[in-house]
Parts: structure tokens; C-alpha cells; sequence
């Protein structure tokens, strides 16, 4: 096949090291000739390998996508003037027949990639991947709430404690409270559901708690006697 690139890097990249295939014209015409490095994977050594790989007039550079291992490496070439740095998916490259190794995967990544056949993944620039990564943790964090807060609703339901039921947010402070006495050893309803609040607390219109507008409040809780899993479940929540 016409070869489109005649100072190309492949890199196969791994937690602690990259393998990196570098192929360049020969000394007689016509002719190919490739190199294997390895770096360790420190940012610092990719930085300079890096520049090793522009010393070698390489122009175009490739990798197989490995998760937040890519990362570094992907950002330290970017920081040099390569013509083009390539991430691509790993099922765009044919798996390799035969004995598998590190300098053979960067070789066969070679192959393909002087001759044009493979195409980059999206890699968005280091703000937008920095207001993408907030997205994604606030998303994680509102669903590892709204778990915590399903877990707590079961526990409760496992005591025999009908909380849901007397309050609409079993996380707002009027259900804290009552859930704090629970934990503190409070077991009589009639007590839990007339809890004085702190004036700062937040109240309905008419400055009442929100469960004392239900008139069964007080049979929150019955007859079944809570252990302390229950209890270690809720304070943890």
C-alpha cells in the first residue's frame, strides 16, 4: 500500500511504561526503517520522549485509546508541534495473529497509520476536558446521593419507622431530626413527632415542622424494636 506519512510514531501505551514504534525513510531508497523505544510512564520521561521522537523528524504520531493511561501521553505530544496526534478506538485496528507483544502491537499500529487507515477519536482541549470532568463528578455525586438517600429510606422502612409517610423529604430537617433521635435511642412516636425545632430551622406557612400538618405523626413508629444496624445505618447515611 502507498505509504502517506514517512515519519510516523505508533505508541502502545500501559500504566507504567509505553512501548513506542517509530518509522522513518531508510538509508537506500526506497527503504523503511523502524525503531522500538520504551519510556516509563512519569509525565516528565513522556515530555521528553516527546522531544526524542521530534530530534527524529517524526511528524505524525498514534495510539490506541487505554483509558485515563492516554491521558498523559496524549497531552504531552499535544504540547509539541506534531503535524498530528492520533487517539484511536482499539477496534478500529485489526487484532494482531499470533504471539502478542508490546513492540509488535506498536509495529502493526505503524503499519496502518502510514498508509492512512486510521482515523482519530474526538479529544476535546484541556478546558473543555476540565468542564466535562465537573460535569461528570457532579452527576456522580448527585447519584451517589439519591442512593444514599434510597438506602436510608429502606433502613427506615426495615425498622418499621413510616417516615415517607408523614414527611415529603425524609432529607429535610424536619426527618433529620427525627432521624438524630432515632439514632440518640428516641423511640416513642408521640415524642419524635412533637420535637422542638431550633427557630432557624426551616417551617411550613404557619411556622409548624412539616409533619405535625399529618394527624397520625405521632404512630410514625410501631411495634417493632429497631437494633443497631439500624441505627449504624442511619447515622452513616
Amino acid at each position: 500500500m502507498r505509504v502517506m506519512y514517512d515519519r510516523v510514531a505508533a505508541i502502545d501505551v500501559h500504566k507504567d511504561m509505553v512501548k513506542v514504534a517509530v518509522r522513518v525513510p531508510g538509508a537506500k531508497r526506497g527503504t523503511r526503517k523502524t525503531d522500538v523505544l520504551e519510556f516509563r510512564a512519569f509525565y516528565g520521561v513522556l515530555q521528553e520522549m516527546g522531544r526524542e521522537l521530534r530530534r527524529r523528524g517524526v511528524t505524525h504520531v498514534v495510539m490506541e485509546a487505554s483509558g485515563v493511561y492516554t491521558e498523559p501521553v496524549y497531552y504531552a505530544l499535544a504540547e509539541l508541534d506534531f503535524t498530528e496526534v492520533l487517539v484511536i478506538n482499539p477496534a478500529h485496528a485489526k487484532a494482531l495473529k499470533g504471539h502478542k507483544t508490546d513492540a509488535r502491537d506498536a509495529i502493526r499500529l505503524l503499519d496502518l497509520y502510514e498508509c492512512g487507515l486510521l482515523s482519530g477519536s474526538y479529544i476535546p482541549s484541556p478546558d473543555l476536558k476540565e468542564v466535562r470532568d465537573l460535569a461528570r463528578y457532579r452527576m456522580k455525586t448527585v447519584q451517589a446521593r439519591a442512593s444514599e438517600v434510597q438506602r436510608l429510606q429502606k433502613t427506615l422502612e426495615s425498622a418499621g419507622i413510616k417516615l415517607s409517610s408523614v414527611v415529603s423529604d425524609v432529607t429535610g430537617v424536619s426527618a433529620m431530626a427525627m432521624i438524630e433521635a432515632l439514632i440518640d435511642g428516641e423511640r416513642r412516636g408521640v415524642v419524635l413527632a412533637g420535637i422542638e425545632l431550633p427557630p432557624w430551622w426551616d417551617t411550613d406557612a404557619v411556622g409548624r415542622p412539616a409533619w405535625r400538618r399529618v394527624p397520625d405523626g405521632g404512630a410514625l413508629h410501631s411495634g417493632r424494636r429497631q437494633n443497631q444496624s439500624h441505627c449504624l445505618d442511619c447515622s452513616s447515611a
